[in-house]
């Protein structure tokens, strides 16, 4: 096999499912002999948390324009710059992820004749992109090589809404065994090694439906006096979140020690994983959890929990339109049955060869025409 030049954009390298995918995909492809620029194009920077292989040369669009100011005329040269740097780097394919990254990366890449493959991380029509960006997919996506979709309700969505897109549908892979990072915190840490676990891992966000899981675990906690539930995690509605906590007299039942990086060592801790999200693209922590072989609760939001989880084979999921008495239902399930628990986690280990690292790096190699 001849290596090929990649470049792989993505928004950041911070805590978040498309940018753990980027690394574990981005370490495959060096560690089989590919040229591998992993480019960060966020204006502030930021730092990389996962781990990727050295061969992966990281290079920060920030570094090369020099500021991290969020302007119009600093966004105008972190344009010029990528496009400096895809004329002299000369890869053989750009791989981007993310709307606004995928405008980017075509634009940026125009009549270079640099075959660039681009893919949606969440359901469209469920992000608030705002009205140029929508525009601006839609008339860029048509000259990508690939729109790369994790669903097939999302490829039908892209089809749909950016006509003339050749859409392909690639789910992300799940990684096993996970390596630990940093911050770093045992479970007996935060949960007494009495108690059973209920976790959920996720950002502080609206998305991840975390104020509705409060509602549903208030609802089973009374009955379950043993379970507590963990959320790993941060963002923005912490403070809102903990403060539904107090109301619903959670204060010793829900703990929220933040983002760590001994995610392994949670998962096989935990007794439930659930996933409340409102939507997603393809629900890493839903993956992980099942192939660390946890039984999961997941409502089947838009999109991805359907394309993991067979229903009552190995997890339960939740239809939307039950909400939160739907998710408290679901949870009281697990939590009454050790028999069922212990089945459904037997079988959602076989995650980890539906979504091996090894086939889907194959179809991603595919679609970027490097080979294997």
């Amino acid at each position: 096999m001849t290596g090929k030049k990649i470049l792989f954009l993505v928004s950041s390298m911070g805590a978040g499912g498309a940018e753990r995918v980027a690394a574990s995909l981005c370490s495959d492809w060096a560690g089989q002999g590919h040229d591998v620029v992993l480019m960060p194009t966020f204006s502030g920077r930021g730092e990389c948390l996962y781990q990727i292989d050295s061969r992966v040369r990281i290079e920060y669009l920030a570094d090369k324009v020099g500021t991290t100011r969020k302007t119009f005329m600093s966004g105008l040269r972190r344009f010029s710059t990528l496009r400096r740097f895809i004329r002299e780097f000369k890869p053989h394919v750009v791989v981007s992820f993310l709307p606004n990254v995928n405008v980017a990366a075509l634009l940026a890449a125009y009549g270079m004749g640099i075959p660039v493959v681009v893919s949606e991380r969440n359901y469209p029509p469920l992000e608030n992109l705002g009205a140029i960006l929508r525009l601006l997919r839609w008339l860029c996506y048509r000259t990508a090589e690939y729109v790369v979709a994790q669903t097939q309700d999302m490829a039908e969505w892209i089809a749909h809404h950016c006509p003339g897109s050749r859409v392909v549908v690639i789910p992300n892979p799940v990684v096993w065994p996970l390596s630990d990072g940093l911050p770093a915190l045992a479970p007996a840490d935060i949960v007494g090694e009495d108690r059973r676990i209920l976790l959920a891992v996720g950002r502080l966000s609206k998305q991840k439906g975390f104020d509705n899981l409060f509602a549903a675990f208030a609802r089973v906690a009374v009955l379950h006096p043993q379970w507590d539930l963990a959320i790993l995690g941060e963002g923005k509605e912490r403070g809102s979140l903990e403060m539904l906590r107090d109301e619903l007299g959670l204060a010793d039942r829900v703990f929220m020690p933040g983002r760590l990086g001994n995610m392994s060592t949670w998962y096989e801790r935990a007794d439930i994983f659930v996933l409340a999200s409102r939507y997603e693209g393809f629900p890493n922590v839903l993956a992980e959890a099942m192939a660390a072989g946890v039984p999961v609760v997941a409502m089947d939001c838009l999109t991805g929990p359907r394309d993991i989880v067979r229903h009552r084979s190995d997890g339960l999921l939740i239809a939307p339109e039950s909400g939160i008495s739907g998710l408290s239902q679901g949870l009281k399930m697990l939590m009454d049955d050790d028999k069922l628990r212990q089945n459904l986690g037997f079988c959602a280990v076989d995650v980890r060869e539906r979504f091996s690292l090894a086939r889907v790096s194959g179809l991603w190699r595919d679609v970027m025409g490097i080979g294997s």
